[in-house]
């Protein structure tokens, strides 16, 4: 097929972009040539512009000078490294100038921004001497500093005399950077010397030193004030770039000397920014902007006049990209809209470069337009965005293709799966220049677009309603002039996926346990996942997310939620999701439970007996709150209780209540509680704890009681009032007594809280006279309630009678029995309420004897716990609330001696029928021990606490037990000082009932061996020999 290329050039251009694509790269630059200031005082003789590229092959480089292509071959001082310019021992005439470095392969050309090479230097002064200034004193003098032929940036400073630190700055004193003069605003005696300009070029790495200029004061006379004059001004234009700093001068002379001030022409303040010299006769404006664009104002004045410099700052700004051309491809014959555009002031202008070379195409607005492309149009293009402060470079390839359709790189899917009833859309994008026209077939038959068929724009095809008959293969066709291509796939028809039993609208109660259902119907050769969220957020079942479980088989993905809580409620999604579609089934779950706790509860007012609340309802937790319920609790109480309310009944509407019912001056915090059909919820937060005000004490002493104490005594005593009850401070205690048949009552009072006691002293009182006693309770505020009268009866005498007929009797070696007559008694000779006994050895004194009480009228009582074979003495009085009486004569009477202290040994038993036969040593007493009188056999079923026991005079006994049983035996020694030790305890074995002696069968003993162990242990052999009686 025959091109549309002209030469040769466009044939390989054509074949280097379409077949070599993916391999060749055109160049873009890496790095750019810069400005470079050249010292001429350098050590090293050669300067650098740097310039490199990436592409493939690799670029070759050449160099523009003053736009004139730079002959290597011509000059010795040119070199290339790399793609980098060196310039060898640069000489200035002929290397100054503006450099562009150029790269180049088969590709295209790009063309660098441009790099100025300039030389940095400063001559000398000139060695001539400079005249003598004379000046009168109080005249303003300007000092010329006279620079000789630069180029750089310089630093002007002045010193005086041989001083080797330059002239400071000060209000009378300024140093022009712009003109390197030394301004002195007002002359004075001290300034007379000789000054020297110092120049320093930082970038020729040089400074130099001026001839001394002498300032001498003139003697015919002095000068007189005067209004400021301006000598430093600074330009009334002055053009600043974006972001620079821009300084002004402006310094005056004058006398008195001149104050220097600055200000905007339009009455805006000045920046912060702003940074002022010493003598405040330079401004600097760092990151000059936009709105420090304007005209300002110098003011030099003083108390003759004034005087101003004016000028205007605007700003200009180089060219600064907006939008960059990028590298494109199109296709042969399509139109070409490359929009290049930059911002800038003065606006730039453009121009456009390809493969270095300027062309001059149709341009809008900076940005080029080709209305149809060629092959031959493929290249480098460069828009150059230029202003008369910079130039800059935006770099693009063009590439044009002219190629048949081929789907090699994106051919046709081989299955396209779709759903009964869903839209498909088969993928045609073939690769070709120009673009292909696309045609369908499914089959051997072409398709014609119809309501349910449709090509889109891109070439796709598209099929609406799917049904079962659309499956099979489709073939997409594209052709254009350069040939023509083909791809296919099948298209896979499924069913569709139907959600046949979706979650329902739920309303339970916080607590149950539910399960939503999410049942499908797909196809069966599709994977179904299910995925449940909850507002919006994702269920993670393999997370172990509490309450929550997936149940269910392949189609069935049924959630359950087990004690569903109150943060469940919200809206529940399943999510379907297959290969081929997503569905959904939302349900709103509304969780029900007991309120959430009030908050906010305070104490609106507070008396001594109600407090009024109010509170803001906690959440309801989808259940309306029917009542609330209102709980205190104080330093007295056991945890919260409720209280009573004014209304009785708090209804889910109410937020405020008056609490009654409360103690006077006691600290209360309250809780409120509130309740709806589901339950009661958490209480709030409690109140502050305040205290209820004091009042009255109103409940009175209880208990009253008293009596006792001494002769000439009242002694009343009652239960002390609790401190919640005291009603305020000051509490206290009112008691009122007078005798029974008297009108006139005796008050005293008793300021201890915690009284329980008064006792009040008169030695005319009668001993047991009854009084009529009252106990009330006051505090600051006033007396509270009394209690009830009740009678108590003053203070007694002692007894005055001892008791008669006392006698005491040893009953055994650590128990006697002591008697006595009792006193019949009248209030002459005193009340007995009951008798006192003491004891005591011979050894022993009486304050250290024994004592024991008995009440009432009982007469005798059995002293035990004594020493054996002692001699006690013993005597009794009687005892009322006053105290005791005198004594009885004394008796005495000596214990028993000890029990045997040896237990009774060699026992030997047997049994014979039913009768257990028991056999024993007498026991030998000791001299400090009673006789023995007989012995006690005490004897027990095994496993049972009854015991029986058996007395004898003898030392055996027979004893008759039951077949089938265990018995525990022990046997100890009787005598008048009790029983002694028992022996060690006996088991005697159970015999079974079919040992018995009948008809048919005896028992008969041959022999008992009797084994003495150690430790008094005994154990009995028995042999036993059964006799057959036929």
């Amino acid at each position: 097929m025959k091109l549309n290329v002209s030469s040769w050039e466009n044939i390989l251009k054509y074949y280097i972009t379409h077949v070599y694509n993916d391999i060749l790269q055109g160049p873009s630059f890496t790095q750019e040539p810069q400005d470079i200031m050249y010292s001429l005082n350098m050590e090293h003789s050669e300067v650098i512009l740097n310039c490199a590229a990436n592409g493939y092959p690799i670029p070759n480089y050449r160099w523009k000078q003053n736009g004139t292509d730079i002959d290597f071959t011509m000059s010795y001082h040119y070199r290339l490294i790399g793609g980098s310019l060196a310039i060898s021992n640069p000489y200035k005439a002929q290397a100054i100038g503006t450099y562009q470095c150029l790269a180049t392969n088969p590709l295209g050309t790009i063309l660098s921004q441009k790099a100025k090479l300039q030389f940095a230097y400063i001559e000398n002064f000139e060695t001539k001497t400079r005249s003598t200034v004379s000046v009168l004193a109080g005249q303003g003098v300007v000092l010329l500093c006279g620079p000789p032929p630069f180029f750089g940036d310089v630093y002007y400073a002045w010193t005086f005399n041989d001083h080797p630190l330059p002239v400071q700055e000060d209000s009378r004193r300024f140093i022009s950077q712009e003109t390197g003069n030394l301004y002195i605003a007002k002359v004075e005696p001290s300034d007379v010397g000789n000054y020297t300009c110092f120049v320093t070029n930082m970038q020729a790495q040089k400074r130099i030193q001026g001839p001394p200029t002498p300032l001498v004061l003139r003697n015919d006379g002095v000068m007189g004030e005067y209004e400021p004059k301006i000598e430093v001004r600074f330009p009334e234009t002055v053009q600043a770039a974006k972001g620079s700093t821009v300084k002004l001068e402006c310094f005056a002379l004058g006398n008195p000397v001149p104050n220097i001030s600055w200000r905007r022409l339009d009455g805006s303040p000045l920046a912060r920014k702003i940074e002022y010299s010493k003598s405040k006769g330079t401004i600097g404006i760092p990151n000059f902007q936009q709105e420090d664009e304007g005209s300002y104002e110098c003011i030099a004045g003083n108390l003759r006049g004034r005087n101003i410099a004016r000028g205007q700052l605007f700003l200009y700004a180089p060219p600064e990209w907006d939008k960059k051309i990028q590298t494109t491809d199109l296709s042969i014959y399509d139109p070409l809209f490359w929009e290049c555009r930059a911002s800038g002031k003065p606006i730039p202008s453009y121009v456009w470069l390809k493969n270095g070379e300027p062309i001059v195409p149709e341009v809008k607005n900076g940005s080029l337009v080709i209305t149809m492309l060629n092959v031959s149009d493929s290249g480098f293009y460069q828009c150059v965005a230029e202003n008369k402060y910079q130039t800059i470079y935006a770099n693009a390839e063009l590439r044009v293709r002219a190629s048949a359709p081929d789907f090699s790189k994106n051919p046709m899917q081989k299955i396209s799966v779709v759903q009964v009833g869903g839209d498909v859309v088969i993928e045609c994008k073939p690769k070709a220049s120009p673009r292909a026209m696309i045609s369908w077939a499914k089959g051997s038959e072409m398709i014609r677009q119809s309501k349910r068929f449709f090509i889109l724009e891109d070439g796709s095809l598209k099929i609406y309603n799917v049904t079962k008959l659309d499956a099979g293969t489709y073939t997409c066709i594209a052709m254009n002039q350069f040939g023509i291509a083909k791809t296919s796939g099948n298209l896979v028809i499924k069913e569709r996926t139907i959600i046949t039993v979706p979650p329902p609208q739920m309303d339970v109660t916080v607590g149950e346990s539910i399960v939503l259902p999410c049942q499908v119907f797909h196809d069966p050769s599709i994977e179904v996942v299910f995925t449940w969220y909850l507002n919006g957020n994702v269920i993670d079942f393999q997370r172990g997310v509490p309450h929550f479980e997936r149940i269910g088989g392949e189609s069935v993905g049924d959630l359950m939620i087990r004690e569903i809580q109150l943060n469940h409620s919200g809206k529940y999604v399943c999510m379907v999701e297959t290969t081929l579609d997503n569905l959904s089934a939302v349900a709103d779950i509304i969780v029900r439970g007991p309120p959430g706790p009030p908050s906010n509860v305070r104490i609106e007012n507070i008396s001594s007996t109600t407090s009024q609340l109010c509170w803001r309802p906690g959440i309801d937790n989808n259940s309306p709150i029917q009542i609330y319920t209102i709980q205190t609790r104080t330093p007295f109480s056991v945890g919260w209780l409720a209280v009573s309310t004014i209304p009785e009944i708090l209804n889910g509407k109410m937020h405020t209540a008056t609490v009654v019912g409360l103690n006077p001056w006691v600290e209360y915090e309250f809780r409120v509680v509130a309740g709806n059909s589901i339950g009661i919820g958490e209480p709030s937060q409690p109140s502050k704890l305040l205290r209820t005000k004091a009042a009255v004490p109103v409940v009175a002493p209880t208990t009253i009681g008293g009596g006792g104490g001494s002769q000439s005594e009242l002694v009343i005593t009652w239960e002390s009032i609790p401190e919640e009850l005291q009603n305020g401070e000051g509490f206290g205690y009112i008691i009122m007594f007078r005798p029974v048949g008297s009108l006139t009552w005796t008050k005293a009072s008793v300021s201890s809280v915690e009284a329980s006691k008064y006792v009040y002293r008169n030695e005319s009182l009668i001993p047991l006279s009854p009084f009529e006693v009252k106990v009330g309770v006051y505090n600051n505020e006033g007396e509270g309630t009394l209690s009830p009268a009740t009678i108590v009866y003053s203070g007694e005498d002692e007894p005055q009678l001892a008791p008669t007929g006392a006698s005491v009797q040893s009953f055994s070696a650590s128990e006697v029995d002591i008697s006595w007559n009792s006193i019949a008694w009248n209030r002459s000779t005193g009340r007995v309420l009951g008798y006192e006994v003491l004891y005591w050895t011979e050894d022993s004194k009486e304050t250290s004897s024994g004592k024991i009480r008995v009440s009432g009228n009982i007469t005798t009582k059995s002293i035990t716990g004594l020493k054996a074979n002692t001699l006690y003495f013993a005597t009794v009085r009687a005892y009322n609330t006053a105290g005791t009486g005198p004594s009885s004569d004394l008796v005495n009477v000596t214990t028993k001696k000890s029990p045997p202290s040896q237990a009774p040994s060699n026992i030997a038993w047997k049994l014979k029928n039913s009768k257990l036969c028991l056999n024993w040593e007498h026991v030998k007493t000791m001299e400090n021990e009673s006789d023995v009188l007989g012995y006690k056999i005490l004897y027990r079923q095994n496993r049972q606490s009854k015991t029986h026991i058996l007395e004898t005079n003898n030392t055996s006994a027979e004893i008759l037990v039951p077949f089938g049983e265990d018995y525990i035996i022990e046997i100890r020694t009787v005598s008048d000082g009790g029983d002694g030790s028992s022996s060690e305890k006996i088991r005697i074995p159970k015999i079974s009932s079919k040992f018995h002696c009948d008809s048919s069968m005896s028992i008969r003993i041959d022999h008992c061996i009797v084994l003495f162990l150690p430790s008094t242990m005994i154990s009995w052999f028995c042999s036993f020999q059964l006799a057959s009686f036929m």
